[in-house]
């Protein structure tokens, strides 16, 4: 399959081929079946937030213990992790530049 550059922005969870406002965080170049996955753990994402939206109104229940906050952080590692992967040089040496900790598997 070919690949084709898109843009990412992870704060809105938005994948497009087009870059405007502030879409363009993170540039990657990928298949439409890498896409279609990247997608899929956007939404995993997505419904994580909506868990640790709950466990905040819970004020005895602590970060560290939660397991929807462990879930929200691990599938927010997987989709940096994948965003590394198919990321183009400029963005990779951004992403290692900003500290953020990504193995380079």
């Amino acid at each position: 399959m070919e690949k084709r550059q898109y843009f990412v922005n992870l704060a809105t969870k938005e994948i497009s081929q087009i870059p405007y406002g502030n879409n363009t965080s993170f540039t990657i170049e990928a298949t439409g079946e890498e896409i279609f996955k990247l997608r899929e753990k956007f939404d995993e994402v997505y419904h994580d937030e909506f868990g640790t939206f709950l466990r905040a109104h819970i004020p005895f229940l602590q970060y560290h213990e939660d397991p929807e906050n462990q879930e929200y952080d691990q599938d927010l590692q997987e989709v940096m992790q994948m965003i590394y992967q198919l990321a183009t040089p400029e963005t990779r040496q951004a992403i290692q530049e900003s500290g953020i900790n990504i193995s380079d598997k």
